[in-house]
């Protein structure tokens, strides 16, 4: 229990916190001593009162009275200009925590292998990188603001209670002793339950991410009142998740409100008596009673403070797990910023020297066998090689590893046992940013982001010519309708590029692979939504790209055989195992498995 009291206390230097912190020392020194400042003047105003009681009330000194009066307008004016500067530090030094913790997410989110993105799940990134991030926020905010102020004013109370009374102030003694139980029960309680109330709304976000993807096939399968009612049990168990943690954190306040109130009906009480004796005198006694007022009303923000610092030590943990994950499939963050966005000279130069060796294949397969996490073995012992400008066609039936096999030669995924070699050099001795220039690749499924044709391309090669994005597009066999189009490379595309067919975003995805002239370009089913004479002037452009100066190794994955016919030598894999190796007329006579897919297709 100690441990959860200890990281409360500790919250605004917590390790990942204090990381951040760093670069906001002076935000966060100001707003703690600004507020206590605020405090310790707000500490004078009950013995302001009461000299103003007993010296100028009772004695009917209208001069007492009014230089109280003015005593108290000086104390409320720089309290008030503290507090604005306090909040104006603390909220400097929140957002630009926020901020930062955001841009270590993305850039460790994007610096994740496929497999560890795959494994993490997209649905908790954005949990993380939003609600997390926020909570987090509103937490150091007020902390920098009530953390020190809080506890000032609950104790200096208590102190400027000894200098009236002892008897009287061993009840605020008690009091605080109390209502420190309470506190740090109720935090102790919630804390588990906000991490588990954080998972809920992960799998609440994940459902309405997939509703949203997947909206046409819901409503296409008349799915739409199975969805909600998948959608309506998570919710109603997230709602009741957090109504239970909220029912406890709730208790904070009227356990508050019935100590301090019965502390306040006993100071009342014993503070009477002594003035009847003569040893307090009202003043003394509204002074005790306006302390207590004060102690009521900064343990309620306390006790909200706890809440949202139990919120954010919770979120502070999930970013933090995202943060500390290490595996060796992932690059350094100066690895990674040598890609397109921030090139480097020296990685400039390595990248133009180290093109493929004469005396190597482009590409070699040796004893390849990968699986992925919780899943069995996709591929398993595949070997072959690839010469400079050669076609290597990838077939085989649905789930057989075809795109888990070119996936590992950009690096996305690493194999488990064997080698696999491009241009002479293991991918895994490979800067990740200058293997992926060695590598175009065009995804199974055609991804295009919101922006204009022109930066789309130049996301393979970021100071691409229009020449070289116009030769791309005619290759790909976009040109045409990007042509079409008004402002031709500058046309503006939605997100995802909703505005235009499957067949278009396609042959845009093939040509952002082919711009930045690629050693290796991967074609993963990238043709699927084209019509077959499309489908064919796009594999014969291909073909026509190869000249001496520049002969990539292009491989084709598809599940038609007329889309792979022509290539140099095609692989056919069947339950990850490569069953074939040869070309279209070697296959049909040797290979049963390709034949039964040419024939089922020519049927």
């Amino acid at each position: 229990m100690g441990r959860y009291a200890g990281r409360v206390a500790l919250f605004v230097i917590d390790d990942m916190i204090f990381s951040f912190l760093k670069k906001y020392k002076k935000e966060s020194i100001l707003a703690p001593l600004f507020k206590m400042l605020e405090a310790a003047f707000e500490l004078f105003v009950p013995l302001v009162i009461a000299y103003v009681i007993d010296k100028g009330i009772g004695r009917s000194d209208k001069g007492v009275i009014l230089y109280g009066a003015l005593l108290l307008l000086v104390l409320a004016v720089i309290g008030l200009t503290c507090s604005i500067r306090a909040q104006y530090h603390a909220a400097k030094a929140a957002m630009g925590i926020s901020a930062d913790i955001r841009r270590e997410l993305m850039i460790k989110i994007q610096s994740f292998s496929f497999a560890r993105l795959e494994y993490i799940g997209t649905d908790t990134m954005i949990t993380r990188l939003t609600s997390d991030v926020n909570q987090i926020q509103n937490a150091v905010n007020m902390t920098l603001r009530l953390f020190s102020r809080s506890p000032f004013i609950v104790f200096g109370a208590v102190i400027m209670a000894f200098t009236i009374d002892r008897d009287c102030a061993l009840i605020f003694a008690v009091m605080v002793v109390l209502l420190t139980l309470v506190v740090y029960g109720i935090m102790v309680i919630t804390m588990p339950m906000y991490k588990k109330a954080q998972g809920g709304l992960d799998e609440i976000l994940s459902i309405t991410r997939e509703n949203l993807t997947g909206v046409r096939v819901i409503r296409a399968f008349s799915m739409e009142e199975d969805e909600k009612e998948k959608f309506f049990v998570k919710n109603r168990l997230l709602n009741h998740m957090q109504k239970s943690v909220g029912k406890l954190s709730a208790l904070t306040n009227p356990l508050t409100f019935v100590i301090v109130n019965c502390a306040t009906l006993v100071l009342l009480y014993t503070g009477a008596l002594k003035t009847l004796e003569g040893i307090l005198t009202p003043g003394q006694v509204v002074a005790l009673t306006n302390y207590m007022s004060q102690i009521l009303v900064e343990l309620i923000k306390l006790a909200n403070l706890i809440v949202l610092v139990t919120r954010g030590m919770a979120c502070a943990d999930r970013i933090k797990a995202v943060l500390d994950m290490t595996s060796d499939e992932m690059e350094t963050l100066d690895d990674y910023l040598s890609g397109p966005f921030a090139e480097k000279e020296d990685i400039k130069e390595e990248i133009e020297t180290a093109g493929v060796q004469d005396d190597q294949p482009a590409v070699e397969f040796k004893n390849v066998s990968f699986s992925y996490e919780d899943g069995g073995e996709a591929l398993c012992d595949i070997s072959f090689y690839a010469d400079k400008g050669e076609t290597i066609g990838v077939i085989g039936g649905t789930g057989c590893g075809k795109t888990t096999l070119v996936n590992l030669i950009p690096g996305f995924y690493f194999a488990k046992r064997g080698e696999i070699v491009v241009g002479g050099k293991n991918v895994r001795d490979y800067n990740l940013g200058e293997l992926r220039k060695k590598v175009g690749v065009a995804f199974q499924r055609s991804m295009l982001f919101s922006g204009t044709i022109e930066d789309n391309l130049r996301m393979s090669k970021a100071d691409a010519t229009e020449e070289e994005m116009v030769s791309a597009l005619k290759t790909a066999q976009a040109w045409e309708f990007v042509s079409q189009r008004k402002k031709g490379l500058k046309e503006v595309l939605n997100q995802g590029g909703r505005d235009l067919s499957g067949g278009q975003k396609q042959r845009l995805n093939v040509a952002r692979a082919l711009v930045g002239k690629p050693d290796v370009i991967i074609l993963d089913d990238s043709s699927s939504a084209l019509d077959f004479a499309t489908d064919a002037a796009l594999r014969k452009a291909l073909r026509g790209i190869v000249t001496k100066e520049y002969e990539p190794v292009v491989f084709i994955v598809s599940q038609r055989t007329s889309s792979v016919r022509n290539a140099d030598r095609i692989i056919v894999l069947e339950d990850g195992k490569m069953v074939g190796l040869g070309t279209h007329d070697e296959l049909l006579e040797n290979c049963p498995q390709y034949r039964e897919i040419h024939e089922s297709q020519q049927a």
